[in-house]
């Protein structure tokens, strides 16, 4: 049966409890396979049976929780969704921040005065205004009542709402807490106000509005303060979605014509001037230029582009001018990829967050418990007055064990760290690829496009006397400018690189496994193995040394021959990208073995090995049995990482406990892999492994702050240290404890925008 993916923009899911009572919601539905609310991104990720799922109702179900749904998305689930819109979650987000600080502001304004005014004989200027049990004080307790139900109304709606939809579903969140908290203690106030012949003497008959207001207003404020800090976590995505540019300038009708981008179709031309956004992906039909490409390579230095060249939207044109043949439009852009790459890796859960998810699930049912306990035992065991300390110790620890911390730990960081590897041009699929990256102990690198070019260069021109470099090299790939072999192509495009003008060619013929012969300005030029010019009669004099040198070092020599004598020799290789050996080197200082994996014979890939820094070399392996190599490794007991960019690596990706594929490779590799590398560079595994450390160690700290908070937090709470020293939590000192523990785990997360990569690969 088909599955379809839906996201759901949110407006409510502002709490991880409350993100963990939606998804019991939504899970229930008809047709409901899985889904995951990340109250980070506010965005809910359903998949269902296509056929039989029902976005009307599953809108409705999430009203109801109270939660409004601002947007949805759907596709199937190996499909590419629709290229998303700019700014509209940021925008709601922003003005959700306005309204709760609103709501802060008016809970402070009532605040303020309801504290200095529940204790007036503290102060001597109000104790003789508002002396204990007289008429005076009694209205002013009813002005407090009043102010502090206004409070609740209208800063504290959220809560009970939230309660209520609770209890409809059967489930608990913060607002349980929050609304169980102060609704008690605001009730208790009022009943003892209005009906004080209700209890046994006048110390029960103390008011507690100001914890109501105190409470409430400093937990809007930590709400407050979380959403603005939330939406730094997703500064990644919306960066990559400010940089696309919202019109193009289209030649049509023989003329420039300035559309929006939504309206340029594949084939177009657009022009694409200095220092301008490339509005989408295509090719250079004329002009040159260099591009910044650092937006989603983590590249600084921009890439010369000439005719025929791929250039990606909206990366920066920085000085020449050209035209654009449009490839890719909406989704298909790489942009719309990147995006919907790192948007998916942010609606996954790390293996981790499962256990958090379920210790939350039980965790408020539990603390409502302990709270009822703790009631009961202060009220049968506690000092005088005991309703009062009772009332209070309840409150306290109803406020004080909010789990929100302990839920936002593990999606705050995990948000974080994949928003920073795809600035740097490193996209992890998913929370299960991140945190699998901080554990492996080996990493296979595919040599051909991975360590290497994946293309031959020239690297050594040899001359026998008296023939001289410059002038071998110009003879020889003169003659081989007809060749339509990749050896000979290398020769050309390596003399031309050294500014040397080639002579025509005529009288060309290639000889399989042989060589080639043509004539070069009189000159009769061979070249090719040994065999082949032996068999003209050419005598080699001492050349075959420097021939065996040359292979040894993993190169493909090829002997030259003018006018029947040896002219020396012109050695062609797959070279190693300058950065793979700073890469490796930082690999393995990471812990990390490295093996090298190829196709090729021992001793090339002996000879390439040593170049990099690589010990271990596994050889002559054919391309169906990569993934077998992989899963010998794995047998020896070791986590692998596979790196790799061809279509025949794509079982060894799957294979691997974490598959990284190199962006300008094929796309069934990027499909098949954990970790897409865009720039084509190991670095990038190196940059993947160390957000992936950095983004669990974060993990780590906050979980371990969010279950300390909590350990110690409720045993204090509940009166622990007033046996021993006296001192009993404040409720209104529980709430601002609770804000300032989420407030912590999100801006211990926030570090990792800050996040480098080390010098070695920077």
């Amino acid at each position: 049966m088909t599955v379809a993916r839906l996201t759901l923009t949110l407006d409510g899911a502002a709490c991880a409890s409350e993100a963990q009572s939606l998804e019991r919601v939504l899970a229930h539905a008809h047709g409901v396979r899985s889904v995951y609310v990340n109250p980070v991104t506010s965005r809910a990720t359903v998949e269902a049976d296509a056929d039989e799922v029902d976005i009307a109702t599953l809108t409705a179900l999430l009203r109801d929780a109270g939660a409004a749904v601002l947007a949805v998305e759907r596709s199937l689930a190996a499909a590419v969704p629709p290229v998303i819109t700019r700014g509209e979650t940021a925008s709601d987000s922003e003005r959700e921040y306005r309204r709760l600080m609103r709501k802060w502001w008016f809970g402070a304004a009532v605040g303020v005065p309801t504290m200095v005014l529940s204790y007036p004989w503290l102060l001597p200027v109000l104790s003789d205004l508002f002396p204990r049990g007289s008429e005076a004080l009694h209205h002013l307790w009813i002005a407090m009542g009043v102010a502090s139900l206004a409070v609740l109304v209208y800063s504290g709606s959220q809560f009970f709402v939230g309660f209520l939809e609770s209890i409809k579903h059967r489930s608990a969140t913060m607002h349980t807490l929050i609304a169980i908290g102060t609704g008690t203690a605001w009730l208790y106030s009022t009943v003892a106000l209005a009906f004080p012949q209700l209890f046994p003497s006048a110390e029960f008959t103390e008011v507690y509005y100001d914890v109501t207001v105190v409470v409430t207003a400093l937990v809007v404020l930590g709400m407050a303060m979380e959403i603005r800090a939330r939406g730094r976590t997703s500064e990644a995505i919306k960066k990559l979605i400010g940089l696309q540019p919202r019109t193009a300038r289209v030649i049509r009708a023989g003329g420039e014509e300035t559309v929006p981008i939504e309206d340029v179709r594949v084939g177009e031309l657009v022009v694409v001037r200095p220092s301008e956004r490339i509005p989408l992906d295509g090719t250079l039909a004329s002009g040159s230029s260099a591009v910044d490409e650092s937006m989603l390579t983590g590249e600084s230095m921009p890439v010369d582009k000439v005719v025929g060249d791929e250039v990606i939207g909206a990366t920066m044109n920085t000085h020449g001018a050209f035209t654009l043949r449009v490839t890719k439009v909406g989704a298909d852009t790489a942009l719309a990829s990147i995006v919907r790459l790192v948007q998916d890796a942010q609606a996954t859960k790390v293996p981790i967050q499962r256990i958090v998810d379920r210790v939350s699930a039980y965790f408020t049912p539990v603390v409502v418990m302990l709270a009822i306990a703790g009631f009961a035992i202060w009220y049968d065991l506690g000092p005088a007055p005991a309703f009062a300390y009772a009332t209070i110790v309840m409150v306290t620890t109803l406020i004080i064990a909010c789990p929100c911390a302990l839920g936002m730990a593990t999606p705050m960081s995990l948000t974080t760290g994949i928003g920073k590897a795809a600035e740097h041009g490193v996209l992890i699929r998913s929370g299960e690829a991140l945190q699998g990256a901080q554990r492996l102990q080996t990493i296979v690198l595919d040599k051909t496009g991975t360590i290497t070019r994946g293309e031959p260069a020239l690297t050594d021109v040899v001359p026998s006397p008296p023939f001289d470099e410059g002038e071998l090299l110009r003879l020889a790939a003169s003659a081989e400018t007809g060749s339509e072999h990749p050896l000979g192509a290398a020769v050309v495009a390596g003399a031309r690189a050294r500014s040397i003008d080639l002579a025509p060619a005529t009288s060309f013929v290639a000889l399989p496994g042989g060589g080639i012969r043509a004539l070069v300005e009189g000159h009769d030029i061979r070249i090719g193995n040994e065999g082949y010019l032996r068999q003209a009669g050419i005598d080699l004099g001492g050349l075959p040394g420097p021939w065996t040198v040359l292979a040894e070092e993993g190169k493909t020599p090829m002997y030259v021959g003018i006018d029947g004598r040896a002219a020396g020799l012109v050695a062609v290789a797959d070279t190693v990208k300058e950065d793979s050996v700073a890469a490796i080197k930082r690999l393995r200082e990471l812990g990390l073995e490295v093996v090298m994996l190829t196709g090729d014979n021992r001793r090339t890939a002996q000879a390439i090995a040593r170049q990099v820094g690589v010990d271990r070399v596994l050889a002559d392996v054919q391309p169906g049995d990569k993934a077998m190599e992989v899963r010998k490794l794995q047998l020896e007991g070791s986590r692998v990482g596979m790196v790799g960019d061809g279509t025949n690596d794509a079982p060894a990706l799957t294979q691997a406990d974490v598959g990284f594929a190199i962006g300008t490779g094929t796309d069934v590799a990027i499909e098949a892999a954990d970790v897409t590398l865009i720039g084509g560079s190991l670095k990038g595994v190196v940059l993947a492994i160390e957000v992936s450390k950095a983004t669990m160690r974060n993990v780590y700290q906050n979980l371990f702050g969010a279950f300390v908070y909590n350990s110690l937090g409720l045993p204090v709470a509940l009166g622990a240290l007033y046996p021993l020293f006296g001192i009993l939590l404040s409720p209104i000192l529980a709430a601002a404890a609770m804000s300032f523990s989420s407030v912590t785990v999100i801006s211990n997360a926030d570090r990792l925008r800050h996040f480098r990569p080390k010098e070695a690969h920077a």
